[in-house]
């Protein structure tokens, strides 16, 4: 039997280990997509309104650069959906009814419009009038945007499962508000925030690679053109970012206090509490214990709790608060919601065998109501220990504040490149256009962050309190996953080199090129 838990557990983690690999990978894809269409957009607008051909020639540089990212974020996002069939069968079942209908609108509404539109404005330069050509770049623009959109409330109702009820008669989640799912606060935080992310990073990559030209005295017309472009772009989205993120942490605050807690590193609730700048967490520091949270922080006073409450004197729940409880506060204690979960699950069970046994509806209802009362802990039914809800502190902790004061650096560059350029003779900057250039890696660091926080930071949950990863996982052969996460590696590394080497090579020939 223990034989069967270690086996399962290993099954477990190297399931989690493989999907992990593949949304990382396929997110170092996707903010190209997301942010360089509208820059695209943009740019073909000026030239249709312009007629300049040099705009043509900027945004047709620029189009090999999407159309390569595209084709290959492709690939990653459908093998990551499979997974879902493959790795995480259990999870399908249980919530297949409302996870599968935003991805189903996903593929039929939105990458639809953005595949068909894609094959316009790759190849129909000389074939369509310019106005119906501007059109397709900005629908496939808006087509990528929705896709996002569609996506991220799918992911967004994991962690925040609203609009649904359980069928006992099916043991699986069925939708009963679209609306409600379609329009849930978090996902639309989500999205938002997402795809600002993406902006950024576009704005980065055209700044970046323009700078290099510059560096490199090519195209110096073209390369200061396009580096204005992109920092314009960037600034006014990454205030956009500041903003999404706000309303983000706001809605960590009210849906997600543990997620919170652990960002921010609080074990001990508080009144008026301040938000960390910087810290170094006590690697000695274990729940319930009297040991100092930091070895050294930096705090803004009171600006966690207007973020999380929209008001200084907001109470923000430490982990202690939530693992033990806090009557003051009106919090449950993780045990308690282990003890409702487990009677939702004995009422569930004790429900399938009395309707096998023919025992009347009547009587049946008796359970029903028991698994209805106690649905919202479902799932802490499946933990054995009150510290498996804690997710893990230290890697989301650092993680959350490495992409704060990343993109708190990227708004700074924006700023400095865009009065340089526009006050100044830029290309006397060297240091700051190599910064420009060394910044790219960066940004994809920021993002990646983003999702370590928004995935780990949930951790025990596939399904925010009704489903705990162990049990989503379908029991597959740890060899048969080792393999294929090998596998999957050696492929999206290989896809990865392929497209940074055919981008190199379309920048090393150049705006004449196109």
């Amino acid at each position: 039997m223990e034989q069967a838990i270690l086996q399962h557990s290993l099954s477990v983690d190297w399931s989690r280990a493989q999907f992990a690999l593949t949304a990382l990978y396929h997110f170092l894809f996707v903010p190209l997509t997301l942010g360089l269409s509208f820059i695209l957009a943009i740019m073909e607008s000026i030239y249709v309104k312009t007629q300049n051909e040099q705009w043509k020639k900027i945004t047709q540089f620029w189009l090999s650069i999407f159309a390569i990212n595209f084709a290959i974020g492709v690939a990653t996002g459908i093998i990551m959906e499979f997974e879902f069939g493959t790795n995480w069968a259990n999870y399908s079942w249980f919530v297949g009814d409302i996870f599968g209908a935003p991805l189903a609108i996903e593929g039929i509404m939105a990458f639809f419009l953005e595949a068909t539109f894609f094959a316009v404005m790759l190849f129909g330069w000389n074939k369509v009038s310019p106005k119906f050509h501007l059109l397709s770049t900005w629908l496939v623009a808006i087509g990528s945007n929705l896709s996002a959109f569609w996506i991220l409330v799918a992911n967004g109702w994991m962690q925040y499962p609203i609009g649904t009820s359980f069928n006992l008669e099916q043991a699986r989640n069925e939708m009963t508000n679209f609306l409600e799912v379609a329009l849930s606060p978090v996902g639309i935080s989500k999205f938002l925030h997402t795809i600002a992310s993406g902006y950024v990073i576009s704005a980065l990559v055209v700044v970046g690679i323009s700078a290099w030209f510059i560096l490199k005295k090519r195209h110096l017309l073209e390369a200061k053109k396009s580096l204005v472009v992109g920092a314009s772009f960037g600034l006014i989205t990454s205030v956009f970012l500041f903003i999404s993120g706000d309303e983000s942490a706001y809605q960590v605050t009210q849906k997600q206090p543990m997620k919170l807690a652990a960002m921010e590193g609080i074990y001990e609730g508080e009144h008026r509490a301040g938000l960390v700048a910087f810290g170094i967490l006590n690697p000695k520091k274990q729940i319930g214990d009297l040991e100092p949270t930091f070895l050294f922080d930096v705090t803004i006073p009171y600006a966690l709790s207007l973020l999380g409450h929209r008001s200084a004197d907001g109470f923000i729940a430490g982990i202690n608060d939530l693992v033990y409880g806090n009557k003051e506060r009106n919090l449950m204690s993780i045990e308690e919601k282990i003890q409702k979960g487990k009677t939702a699950l004995d009422a569930f069970h004790t429900y399938k065998q009395q309707r096998e046994a023919g025992v009347s509806t009547e009587d049946l209802q008796v359970y029903s109501k028991i698994v209805q009362e106690n649905m919202p802990y479902f799932g802490y039914g499946f933990l054995k220990d009150p510290k498996e809800a804690v997710p893990p502190i230290m890697l989301t902790f650092y993680t959350f504040h490495l992409m704060v004061a990343l993109g708190s650096w990227f708004f700074i560059l924006f700023i400095i490149v865009l009065y340089l350029a526009m006050a100044n003779d830029i290309t006397r900057f060297h240091k700051i256009l190599w910064l420009c250039v060394w910044t790219i890696p960066l940004g994809y660091i920021a993002a990646e962050c983003g999702w370590i926080v928004a995935e780990v930071g949930r951790q025990p949950w596939a399904i925010q309190d009704l489903m705990p990863v162990k049990i989503a996982a379908t029991h597959l052969s740890n060899v048969n996953i080792q393999i294929s996460f090998f596998i999957f590696l050696v492929l999206f590394t290989t896809l990865l080199i392929a497209e940074i080497g055919i981008i190199l090579k379309q920048i090393k020939k150049g705006f004449e090129s196109h």
